[in-house]
């Protein structure tokens, strides 16, 4: 089994001394490089260029600069908005739904490392999917870790580290991350 199966198994792998993950990463940080180097009022070029890294729906809007490793892990719906210093480490999926709004500084990290120092030590990783529902709204400065599913309709707080999955129409802020209220379909 190969490294990138190995990932996308959720098992642990190694992402550091793997040629092709290491080629496919490098592929990736250079067109990341090139997109962040792009003026902001060309649109067109972005557009074009953030497709190659990222698959996205319509209308879909990364202010630069971004970062992410693999990029082809990355699905983001249509009406997509993220703010400045994006950060997703991507070595398992992540799905992102519709009308979803990012605040700047924002990281999406699927990728963590054993507790065991000597497998840690060794360079061994392992990724867990994150998924992030439709109509959701991520605050400033938030983290949200490996394995994290936020339900649609649901506002993370600014500066909160998602360490466990959020149920739709929540509210939930901290660190960690805890669900403080429920939303209604009236209201703020």
């Amino acid at each position: 089994m190969t490294e990138k199966e190995k990932a996308a198994k959720g098992l642990l792998y190694d992402a550091n001394n793997d040629p092709e993950l290491q080629r496919e990463m490098l592929e990736t940080h250079c067109r990341v490089a090139e997109y962040n180097n792009l003026p902001l009022n060309n649109f067109a070029e972005r557009d074009k260029l953030l497709r190659t890294i990222i698959n996205a729906g319509c209308n879909c809007t990364v202010i630069s600069p971004f970062f992410c490793d693999y990029g082809y892990n990355i699905t983001v719906g249509d009406n997509f908005f993220a703010n400045v210093n994006l950060v997703v480490l991507d070595g398992a999926k992540v799905t992102i739904g519709n009308n979803v709004f990012v605040a700047p500084n924002v990281g999406i990290y699927t990728a963590g490392h054993p507790l065991d120092a000597e497998r840690r030590n060794a360079g061994l990783e392992y990724a867990r999917p994150v998924t992030i529902g439709d109509n959701v709204w991520i605050g400033a400065g938030v983290s949200i870790l490996p394995g994290v599913t936020i339900g649609n309709n649901s506002v993370i707080g600014a500066g909160s580290v998602v360490v466990r999955d959020v149920p739709p129409y929540a509210v939930a802020v901290g660190n960690p991350c805890r669900v403080i209220r429920k939303i209604d379909d009236g209201g703020e």
